[in-house]
């Protein structure tokens, strides 16, 4: 029995799907089972990060856990992994590619977040995989209220060029590890196959659902400004920051995704293409 803490999200979901695809036993863990549309097979249970208690029922019997830590602080997260840690043998935790090794301490706060996860999870003596993606494609929907209103995309660093990820190949990387041998104690940096501008980004979805999407490069300080209504200042300006290197110095490429699953990373015309939808 596999345990899937976030089962409800986009990489969670579909790590239900992939483990149910390879004959596993899914328990997924949701605050209200009622609205988690998961399959049938899939046996939904009740729990509650922040009343760690609430959790123990739902670990009876499981082997593994697939874990996306759903809470905006870690201070819970020793004491959840030694709950955790009395019942499984295995956790897979969706980490952050911003989590650098090559440093003491993290000097931004997504990094710091997941990092301190991380050490949680080392610390409570279960065998472990660390999932640390870059760009998700799913991200993209912050575009769709802009795309529902036109056809212009407006942002800044249009050039800024990053190697979007698959929600499935997250999820099919997150299933290996959970289920096989020889992954355990490994950072698994995961990327998608080549790295994209943002204007090649918007053209790529125009191509896809048949719509003359364009690009329109606005000033910095506007782009922060209009990202200010939705996000923290500290994250804003991590990720203007973030798209700024990245105009000289494109996301990273790996093919981790490949080794692990033994088919290539799906390209961002092929997300686009599954979520077309959404676009349209």
């Amino acid at each position: 029995m596999i345990l899937v803490i976030g089962a409800t999200g986009n990489v969670g979901g579909q790590v239900v799907t992939e483990l149910l695809d390879l004959g596993v036993s899914v328990r997924a863990l949701t605050r209200d089972p009622a609205r988690a549309a998961l399959p049938g097979a899939a046996e939904v249970v009740r729990g509650d990060f922040s009343v760690p208690e609430s959790l123990r029922e739902a670990l009876h019997g499981v082997e593994a856990v697939f874990l996306l830590w759903p809470l905006p602080t870690t201070e819970v997260a020793p004491k959840i992994m030694k709950l955790i840690a009395e019942h499984a043998r295995r956790v897979v935790f969706l980490s952050s590619g911003a989590v650098r090794d090559d440093i003491a301490e993290q000097t931004d706060m997504i990094g710091r977040w997941h990092a301190e996860v991380e050490q949680a999870i080392k610390d409570s003596g279960v065998e472990w995989t660390m999932l640390r993606p870059h760009g998700f494609a799913t991200n993209i929907r912050r575009w769709l209220p802009q795309l529902q209103a036109g056809d212009v995309v407006r942002g800044a660093y249009g050039e800024a060029a990053m190697t979007l990820l698959h929600e499935r190949d997250i999820a099919a990387v997150a299933a290996r590890a959970l289920t096989r041998d020889g992954l355990s104690g490994r950072d698994l940096v995961l990327t998608g196959p080549e790295p994209l501008t943002q204007v090649e980004q918007v053209r790529t979805i125009g191509e896809v659902v048949g719509r003359p999407l364009r690009w329109e490069e606005i000033p910095v300080e506007t782009a922060r400004q209009e990202m200010l209504a939705w996000q923290p200042a500290e994250l804003v300006d991590l990720v203007l920051d973030g798209y700024a290197q990245m105009v000289s110095f494109p996301g990273p490429g790996t093919t981790t995704v490949e080794e692990v699953t033994g088919r290539p990373a799906r390209t961002f015309r092929e997300w686009v293409a599954d979520h077309a939808a959404d676009f349209r």
